[in-house]
This record gives structure tokens, sequence and C-alpha cells, in this order.
């Protein structure tokens, strides 16, 4: 059996007063059982090989979950990987609602763990979506084909933040919402700004 280190920076997450403090605890020790090196990042507990992430405790109202970075790659032959959301490419989550589940299935999330490991070490990628593939709203296009200092700036961003707009702008139904999420957002595009900067 692998020695768990414990990191301290991380001890906060487990401490803290929650609805899924038991069942994070339980699911730190079944990762940390794996050999994986426990950090700290985005405020939650996230388990590296090497420097890279593999897999990431936390919690959310209704559940807790054990995050793969790399779940698309994975053979889920048990059916428990969850892609929390459609625009979610590579990462794919193992959600729990109690501890009982989780000890359950403590020797199916240690062969899901080693997978990743095995994934990572392979040196495989997901492949992603590129930025032309996704949809730019009709109400952004107008306004990128009326404004070149806008389509330049526009232009310039990362491929991530430009994901980032088209979804945010994308998401509502309305075409009055879309409009008035552009309109919010166009003076931090010129600033070369992102979604969440």
């Amino acid at each position: 059996m692998t020695k768990k280190i414990l990191n301290p920076a991380a001890d906060f997450y487990f401490d803290k007063a929650g609805t899924w403090q038991e069942a994070i605890r339980q699911l730190r020790m079944i990762v940390l059982d794996t050999g994986l090196t426990e950090e700290l990042k985005w405020g939650c507990p996230c388990y590296s090989l090497e420097g890279s992430n593999i897999v990431l405790i936390h919690v959310f109202k209704e559940y807790c979950a054990l995050l793969f970075f790399k779940g698309a790659l994975l053979e889920d032959s048990k059916n428990i990987l969850i892609q929390q959301t459609k625009n979610v490419q590579a990462a794919r989550q193992v959600r729990f609602t109690n501890v009982k589940d989780i000890v359950k299935q403590e020797k199916t999330l240690k062969a899901y763990i080693q997978q990743a490991i095995d994934v990572e070490k392979a040196g495989l990628k997901v492949d992603l979506k590129k930025t032309t593939e996704y949809t730019i709203p009709e109400e952004f296009q107008t306004k990128l084909n009326k404004q070149p200092a806008l389509k330049a700036a526009f232009a310039a961003l990362t491929p991530g933040r430009q994901r980032a707009y088209l979804l945010h702008f994308s998401a509502p139904k309305q075409t009055k919402t879309r409009e008035a999420r552009i309109k919010k957002y166009i003076p931090q595009i010129l600033q070369g700004k992102g979604l969440n900067d």
C-alpha cells in the first residue's frame, strides 16, 4: 500500500463544516492510496502526477464529486462518469450523495484513477473543439462586423477567453438578453480582458 502523504495546505477544505465533509475525507483517503501528490488548486484538493493534474475533489449543493481532468479518455465500464455540462470537453465527474456509495465503489474508483494515471503517462490528450467550431451569436457577429476595433480585440484574445465569451453570449434564449450581455462585455473585450478577468 502506498504511504498517504497529506498536504497541510489542503486540510482546511476537509476540516471546514459542511454537508459533504465525511464523504470528501473518504475520497481523499482513496485518492491518496494511489500515490498521487495532493495540492491545493482553485481552492480545491487537486491530485497530480509529476505536475500533471489527474483528479480533483469538489463539492456542490446537491453532491460531492471526484473530477477526472481527462475523463473523456477513460473507458467508463461501470457507467459512472458524468459530463458536467454539454460544453465541458475533457473533464468527467463521479458524483456522490453519501459516504456508503463511496466506500462501496472504492475498488472501482481506484481502478479509474489508475486508468487516468496510465492515460497521463501515455501522454494522451483530449481533442478539444477549436474556437472556430463554436457558433458566434448573430447579435455578436453584427457588432464585430460594425466595429473593426472590437473585431481586432476579440481576435487578439486567447482561444479560451474567446470560447468563454461565445458560450456566455450564446446561452440566453432571448435576443434581448443576448444583446444585453454583449453590450455589457464589449468594454472588457476592448481592454483585452476575459469574461472573468
